[in-house]
């Protein structure tokens, strides 16, 4: 897909996150692992959550080198090499804090683009590194200011188009950005108020985009006179998650679009604009379009993606078939097409196993060759690492719940332990997302603690069709919570969870989820652990970031609207924070200080709370993140806590922190007690 449409699909899929779950009554004493009950060594932390070795391998455009993400005194940089020697890889970036995650190539083949922010603000930079002299240039030195990296293009190598809020924080202008110089210059403003915008490949702004006070969305494309916009394509509500632009072909006269309007699932549509004609190229009845491959130049959708349980891939372009069928057999795993030259001939591919590292390769198209480049994680070589076991679990009004369990690997037995055994209910964010078959490193670090760890794909999740997404309308913690409960009552009785222990955790809106578990049923969980989940739908509605106001109508018909008398009562009938004279479960709470989306003041609220009704808590506040914790030092810290928690209330497994919080900004202001070895590990300055 086009990186504009990248952007939008990003742009909503990181919005909020929640969720809910599980089943079982346990006692308030805590559980004593036992120590020799293990027949597989313990993973260190360090394996699973440290930087990866090497990652997000991309070729340049013009095939001579390779580009990939590797660390540089414990913080992830680009390191750059000639596409046949990797022995010569020198890192170009010198990033010294977070870390980069996200980078690609310039056209012109000379400069690497990434986005960086500040301590987890959002507030994205573009920096442009040259490859020339491994200067790096800030392309939008403006502070408190998001920019969004809108289109790029083979026709313009050394420009970008950037999205920029500089003059209203709440709306994003588009400026056309010289890579080499930082000169911008204004492209499209935004009078309108629109949401995102859209361009093709000659830099021409084609597509505006609003909410609509229904929640649905409305498309615009210029007037043919002046510089008025004129309605395209109206999207109604129930399509709006399964509905969006995604990129042009070559001439720009045809917009593809991923599309469920008219059917359940979405699937790739190519829209003629002058005809206003639309053709179906691509769907599946019980998923929606997960991805696309499409030409570098042509910019034809060659194949397309869907994924239910697993990917499955759908070759519209006959000239890509034997290039398929060939890398099926290169090696085991979820094969995926990560970057290609613009002269196409040769392709960086990856694969995807749910038992090892991500295996990387160079494909020569011509020789039909596949040269092995690097796994991303080296120690897990050789590991014995669990399996992920995809279930469908029908919930109790009829939906089918695409999930995946996975089991340590002493007890996995076809799919099934031995003897019911302790599990974590892990809960995803979004909730417009999903969770997906393949290596998880938390599911597999649980597992070898001892745990099943159950991952649901509750109504709200996407992927699975508008009416499964929709189901979850005005039902947070309702209906949403109740696909959760239902899940795990399926794995006590399958006699997979031991119903006296089970945990439920998740960031976002596994965070509130997590909430809601302790609060709403308040019997059903041993533990649970929140990461940057919302306390108040109310406050969290009230408080989300400028940028995100033009989408405000999506989100309040989907959660419930807290500008109506209404709306807010529903509100805080599904706010945890309502109830929280009924925790009785041990609670963990993990927040950045810095996070614009659910901001601090949510897990302050409810500490604040549980504090006054003497419930015992921990809080945990890293001072350099945001909505959630990417850097390494950071992430490994919390989970150190995470683990001796849970050991304490499900009786698995845990190495002690150590020297886990080394570089770590950990704060505990409230209930270091609660945590074996939290209090002792700390620094003074940090202890509460």
């Amino acid at each position: 897909m086009s990186r504009s449409a990248l952007a939008v699909a990003l742009s909503i899929s990181m919005m909020l996150s929640m969720a809910t779950s599980a089943m079982g009554q346990q006692k308030d004493n805590p559980v004593e692992p036992k120590k020799d009950a293990y027949p597989v060594p313990l993973i260190p932390r360090a394996v699973l959550f440290g930087n990866p070795d090497k990652a997000s391998p991309q070729i340049s455009p013009d095939g001579s080198k390779l580009a990939y993400l590797a660390e540089v005194q414990g913080v992830l940089n680009v390191w750059v090499c000639p596409i046949d020697d990797l022995s010569k890889a020198r890192a170009v970036t010198a990033d010294k804090k977070r870390g980069i995650r996200s980078y690609f190539w310039a056209y012109n083949n000379h400069h690497i683009l990434y986005i960086q922010d500040k301590d987890g603000d959002e507030n994205w930079h573009v920096y442009a590194t040259d490859l020339k002299n491994d200067e790096t240039r800030d392309l939008t030195p403006i502070q408190g200011v998001q920019a969004r990296i809108e289109q790029v293009s083979h026709k313009f190598p050394n420009d970008i188009l950037v999205g920029l809020n500089d003059r209203d924080p709440q709306l994003h202008d588009v400026y056309r950005v010289s890579i080499e110089t930082g000169e911008r210059k204004l492209t499209q403003k935004n009078d309108g108020g629109f949401r995102s915008f859209a361009a093709d490949d000659d830099f021409n702004v084609r597509i505006a985009e609003k909410t609509t006070p229904d929640g649905g969305r409305e498309m615009f494309v210029p007037a043919t006179e002046g510089t008025d916009w004129v309605s395209f394509l109206k999207i109604p509500p129930d399509d709006a998650l399964t509905t969006s632009a995604a990129g042009f072909d070559k001439t720009g006269k045809v917009l593809y679009m991923v599309d469920s309007m008219g059917r359940d699932t979405s699937a790739m549509v190519a829209c003629d604009m002058t005809r206003n004609e639309r053709k179906v190229l691509a769907s599946n009845p019980k998923a929606d379009v997960s991805g696309a491959m499409i030409h570098p130049t042509e910019k034809s959708i060659q194949a397309v993606s869907f994924t239910y349980e697993r990917r499955e891939w759908t070759i519209l372009d006959d000239s890509i078939k034997a290039d398929f069928d060939y890398l099926k057999t290169v090696t085991p795993g979820e094969m995926t097409v990560l970057a290609r030259t613009l002269d196409d001939k040769q392709w960086v591919v990856g694969y995807l196993l749910d038992d090892g590292p991500a295996r990387y390769y160079h494909y020569d198209r011509a020789a039909k060759k596949a040269r092995f480049l690097f796994t991303n994680r080296k120690a897990l070589e050789g590991l014995k690492l669990s399996k992920m076991h995809p279930v469908v679990i029908k919930s109790r009004d009829g939906l089918d719940l695409v999930s995946y369990l996975t089991l340590p690997v002493w007890e996995d037995k076809d799919g099934k332990p031995g003897k019911p055994v302790a599990m974590v209910l892990d809960v995803h964010g979004g909730p417009w997302g999903r969770d997906n078959w393949g290596y998880n490193a938390y599911a597999q670090w649980l597992a070898n603690r001892g745990y099943a760890v159950m991952n649901v794909n509750f109504r709200a999740s996407t992927g699975f069709g508008k009416k499964f997404v929709n189901a979850a309308n005005l039902q947070w913690g309702a209906k949403t919570h109740d696909d959760l409960i239902d899940a795990v009552n399926w794995a006590i009785k399958e006699k997979i969870a031991d119903p006296q222990k089970v945990a439920i955790m998740g960031g976002s809106y596994g965070g509130y989820a997590t909430l809601v578990g302790l609060t709403f049923t308040p019997d059903e969980f041993a533990c649970g652990v929140d990461i940057v989940g919302p306390s108040s739908l109310i406050t969290l509605l009230e408080s989300v970031p400028p940028y995100w106001k033009p989408m405000l109508d999506m989100f309040t018909t989907r959660i419930g609207d807290h500008r109506t008398e209404e709306g807010r009562k529903l509100l805080k009938e599904r706010s945890p924070l309502t109830y929280v004279d009924k925790i009785k479960k041990p609670l963990l709470i993990g927040q950045g200080a810095n996070d614009p989306r659910v901001k601090k003041a949510e897990s302050d609220q409810i500490v604040a709370k549980m504090e006054e009704k003497k419930i015992p808590v921990t809080y945990i506040v890293f001072t350099d993140e945001g909505h959630g914790f990417a850097r390494p030092e950071n992430n490994k810290a919390f989970n150190a806590v995470t683990e001796a928690f849970l050991s304490k209330y499900l009786g698995g497994r845990f190495e002690p922190i150590g020297k886990d919080f080394e570089g770590a900004s950990i704060t505990v202001p409230t209930g270091a007690a609660g945590v074996p070895g939290l209090a002792e590990a700390l620094p003074s300055k940090s202890k509460d």
